[in-house]
């Protein structure tokens, strides 16, 4: 089994980790209502997609706010 000959340093563990980090998600806002949505997501607050409705408004859940 393979196994290491010297302590990883923790300068050089740090480097390896450095692409690990959590990305934003992106955010557009809704070119109907405003709001901020998902890219190439429905809006969750007017359920338009694209510039036609595509989900009835009352049959959405309310929408979360960042």
């Amino acid at each position: 089994m393979a196994v290491p000959k010297k302590k990883t340093s923790p300068s050089r563990r740090g480097m390896r980790r450095s692409h690990h980090a959590l990305t934003s998600s992106a955010h557009h806002e809704c070119a109907n209502c405003g709001e901020l949505k998902r890219p190439h997501h429905v809006c969750s607050h007017c359920g338009y997609y694209d510039g036609r409705e595509v989900v009835a408004a009352d049959r959405l859940k309310p929408a979360v706010r960042l």
